[in-house]
């Protein structure tokens, strides 16, 4: 087990004013900022791109069908297939065929089809000749499929791309601009007078370091102003309202941590990811001159995943350890808590309000290492300090009074075993982000761009960062760098090695 900021026993950074009352018992509750107000699950299969892709996949295997049976007759054709269909609808998705630009043009497919419609069939005359030569195909029959194959599939595409532009005008998405002025009301001007390209600009997100000193850029002639949003509350409020899908990035999105933070979160929103002007020609491809633009702004979609945050593997991995681990520990809970009776008298646990996946408030079990008006006043006190440029937080702690029953307990760690009881209620898992208490999640999220994007994680007892040494009195932006890290390459095995090094802090604390 690991213990978090609240329960390791250090000089506090910020001392409390000896004239502060001591807050009440009452129930501490999640704040409404950044850690609380997150965006909705993503809704995967419902965009336009899908929309399109899904015809574009039908076209191709209807063409090679079509084309199959006129060349091969359907003695033969049920076996070609078998092969000629899988193959080809990879060596397209390879070329990039089913990444459709804004505005698509079959014309710019042409010499990808041609090519491997012409792998395709050579493969398939090269396998029936070695396989009986009688059944080797005419030269002149080998070009005539390649090109009906190259045309069906041509005249299929262009139905879809022109299907597809008609309902973005009929329908444009709604979608935020990330930039600074001009560029970005630029680009929202030309989406709003060039509807084909599906986009329909509700919002200019600026990050806090890009915000312009000066007056704002006016906008287009007609048009009425764009709101700009900065702080994540706004965000959040505006994908909500609008049903936002997409998000062009007029800047670099990895350039600064705000950017990258609010990349973060569309991507877990599932919203197409777009680079634009300067964005996209940094991205080192050279964009296609009919296609890959928006009305003169070069255009290139991010290819982005929502990252796995764990599901039913994750619980069904927790579950399984969690129940014989109970188990095992019941003696050593009992023997725990009579230690905590006898040498601290009454209130053998402490309940502490922590905020969980989603910004959803719960209540962390633990065994009481403090006195009582020290335990309540750390779950709610101390504050975020600039040490150096780096973010630290944390509060006070009273480390003098306590038994050495407590100190033995905190230096074991054996302090957090109550929250295995908070892993079986499907509070926490066994790895994630420590969770911490609301005042601490405000702050740090006005603190630092990237910590709200913890808690897209089920909070755990042990993570990525506990393993680094980022726990108790330690740098917010390292912890919160480790945390999404941890999150962004989530798989199941990541979980089980987390826990075994965790085994092995324990057993030996210089393990790595």
């Amino acid at each position: 087990m690991t213990t978090d900021s609240a329960d390791a026993p250090h000089s506090a950074r910020v001392p409390l004013p000896s004239a502060a009352p001591r807050p009440t018992a009452a129930a501490v509750h999640p704040p409404r900022g950044p850690g609380r107000e997150t965006l909705p699950p993503p809704r995967p299969g419902r965009g336009a791109r899908r929309r399109t892709v899904a015809p574009l996949v039908a076209v191709d295997a209807l063409a090679t069908v079509g084309t199959a049976l006129l060349v091969l007759g359907t003695g033969t054709a049920p076996t070609a297939l078998a092969a000629m269909v899988p193959v080809l609808l990879l060596l397209h998705h390879g070329a990039g065929l089913y990444r459709p630009g804004p505005a698509p043009l079959a014309l710019n497919d042409l010499r990808a089809l041609l090519g491997r419609a012409a792998v395709c069939w050579c493969a398939v005359a090269a396998v029936r000749a070695a396989a009986d030569p009688r059944q080797a195909l005419p030269p002149g029959l080998l070009v005539c499929a390649v090109a009906v194959h190259t045309l069906l599939a041509f005249g299929g595409r262009a139905t879809v791309y022109r299907a597809h532009r008609a309902a973005a005008r009929r329908r444009p998405r709604a979608t935020l601009i990330v930039g600074t002025d001009p560029a970005a009301r630029q680009l929202a001007a030309v989406l709003h007078a060039h509807p084909e390209y599906g986009m329909r600009p509700v919002g200019l997100v600026t990050p806090p370091s890009l915000l312009p000193g000066g007056p704002d850029t006016p906008p287009a002639r007609g048009r009425p102003p764009l709101p700009r949003l900065t702080s994540p509350q706004e965000i959040t409020r505006a994908v909500i309202r609008n049903t936002v899908r997409d998000a062009v990035f007029t800047l670099p999105p990895y350039g600064d941590p705000h950017t990258a933070a609010l990349l973060r979160r569309f991507i877990d929103q599932g919203s197409a990811v777009w680079l634009a002007g300067a964005a996209a020609a940094r991205e080192g491809r050279t964009p296609h001159a009919d296609t890959d633009h928006l009305w003169g702004f070069a255009c290139r979609r991010l290819e982005t995943a929502p990252p796995r945050h764990g599901g039913r593997g994750k619980r069904a991995l927790d579950l399984a350890l969690v129940v014989p681990a109970l188990v095992v520990a019941a003696p050593v809970l009992l023997g725990c808590a009579l230690a905590v009776r006898l040498g601290d008298g009454p209130g053998v646990l402490v309940r502490q309000e922590r905020i969980g996946r989603g910004g959803r408030g719960f209540t962390l079990l633990k065994f009481r290492t403090l006195p009582a008006d020290d335990a309540q006043e750390a779950a709610t006190q101390g504050n975020v300090t600039d040490d150096g440029g780096t973010s630290v937080v944390y509060g006070t702690y009273g480390a003098g009074g306590t038994s050495g029953v407590a100190r033995l307990l905190r230096r074991t760690a054996l302090d957090g075993l109550p929250q295995l009881w908070n892993v079986l209620r499907g509070d926490m898992s066994l790895v994630g982000p420590r969770p911490e208490r609301p005042h601490f999640v405000q702050q740090c999220s006005q603190a630092c761009p990237e910590y709200a994007a913890r808690h897209r994680m089920p909070v755990g007892i042990t993570g990525l960062a506990q393993l680094h040494g980022l726990r108790g009195d330690t740098s917010v932006e390292d912890r919160a760098r480790f945390d999404n890290l941890y999150i962004d390459s989530w798989s199941l095995w990541q979980d089980i090695r987390i826990l075994l090094r965790t085994v092995a802090r324990l057993v030996r604390p210089e393990g790595r």
